[in-house]
């Protein structure tokens, strides 16, 4: 039988890498649980999970690249399904990921869809197909309407097929997202593992910036540093900005040369099975005007400050009042550019900013920062004399058994001579 085959059916029968998986069966089971238990609390009965996120979440799958932009007919759709009173999810997949599913993800059910007799536009019918005939699509059925992926006319016309088979489709992005929030003994150890690696890169900036280097030379250095530590790629470009550039918080590392003067920001992630931490560091390069000098002092300050504050269950809104006292009486406040963090964990291109947030201008309610969760400190800051602006940021981990900033890169920079 064998020898009747094509070398694609052979390689798609028998070519099975070795496993990948980067968490136990159990805790993908406690995901599935947790996810189930606020779909119930949501009055959600099926959820079709189309972010990369959700989907490496759940199963364990990893890939490169999601159709996110790509010819219309290649439908970015694929996903996991959950239904509410199902011990199992249902992973479907395109036939071209079926060896990377094999080795990634834990998936037990999974349904790939492909081959010469099935065009890309008919995935969609494969999907709702399935689901119907599990009787999934009965009640209210949750898609991520906020997630990027798929796009919006996909999204719709996945919505229209699954209410055709009697679905009343609701939007379910925080489910998941909820869910992730908090994270596990196992997250946050992947999430220590980034902050060295972060560390690493950082340091490598440290030793190629200099006047006459390009930003692209120190961003490629980041780079290689991270990569030999075992770092991955990075869910945003990590921006490099100098001069003139560095007001400007997401522009992207260039051919410029570094000159005497320039103060230079660096906001990168270390990044491990996926995790994320983020940190930003500020160079000058030569001895900046005193003012300026100043105004670093404060910014960095706030670290040292914070260390003998944030604990578990602390109020969010009493870190945000004890922030904004600090930088009233250093007297920089009114130069604030954004001052604030955002969830970080599992992140896949082109995004590592998590779907929860706060900062010094929203009322953050009755939100404690709870143990599990893993969140960066920013405080960017316009500086004097038109010298751009002061990037800091660092990673704040909460536990049970308390809390702390992560980096070990000092809050302010040595001059660069």
């Amino acid at each position: 039988m064998s020898q009747t085959m094509s070398h694609k059916e052979r390689t798609l029968r028998f070519i099975r890498p070795e496993m990948e998986t980067v968490f136990s069966l159990e805790e993908y089971r406690d995901r599935l649980e947790r996810v189930r238990k606020a779909m119930a609390a949501a009055s959600i009965d099926t959820l079709y999970l189309t972010s990369p996120e959700a989907i490496c979440y759940l199963s364990g799958f990893r890939a490169e690249w999601y159709q996110a932009q790509g010819p219309k007919a290649w439908l970015p759709v694929s996903g996991v399904a959950v239904n509410v009173d199902a011990d199992d999810f249902i992973h479907f997949e395109v036939q071209n990921e079926q060896v990377l599913a094999g080795f990634t993800a834990i998936s037990r059910d999974l349904r790939i869809f492909g081959g010469d007799a099935q065009p890309m536009d008919s995935m969609l019918d494969f999907i709702v197909d399935g689901l119907a005939d599990e009787g999934w699509l009965k009640g209210r059925v949750g898609l991520e309407m906020f997630s990027y992926r798929p796009n919006r006319g996909v999204s719709e016309m996945l919505q229209a097929l699954m209410e055709g088979k009697g679905a009343t489709v609701v939007d379910g992005t925080d489910i998941v997202g909820g869910v992730r929030k908090i994270k596990s003994p196992q997250e946050i150890a992947y999430t220590r593992t980034a902050a060295r690696i972060g560390d690493i890169g950082m340091q490598a900036a440290r030793d190629t910036i200099r006047a006459g280097v390009t930003e692209l030379d120190i961003y490629g250095e980041m780079v290689r540093a991270m990569a030999q530590a075992g770092g991955e790629n990075p869910s945003i470009t990590m921006p490099v900005s100098s001069g003139a550039k560095s007001a400007c918080m997401h522009a992207l590392a260039s051919r410029r040369k570094i000159m005497a003067g320039d103060i230079v920001n660096i906001d990168l992630c270390g990044v491990y099975n996926r995790y994320h931490t983020n940190m930003a560091r500020t160079f000058c390069i030569g001895e900046p005007h005193p003012e300026v000098d100043r105004y670093l002092d404060a910014i960095t300050g706030v670290k040292a400050m914070l260390e003998g504050v944030i604990r578990p269950n602390l109020p969010v809104r009493d870190l945000l009042d004890t922030i904004e006292a600090y930088y009233r009486e250093a007297g920089i406040w009114d130069d604030q550019c954004w001052v604030g963090g955002y969830d970080l964990g599992m992140s896949f291109p082109p995004d590592w900013v998590g779907p929860w947030y706060y900062d010094v201008h929203t009322d953050p309610g009755d939100e404690v920062f709870e143990p599990g969760m893993t969140t960066n400190y920013e405080a960017n800051f316009y500086l004097p004399n038109l010298a751009g602006m002061s990037m800091f940021i660092d990673m704040m981990v909460f536990t049970e058994d308390g809390a702390e900033f992560l980096q070990q890169t000092p809050a302010k920079l040595p001059v660069v001579a």
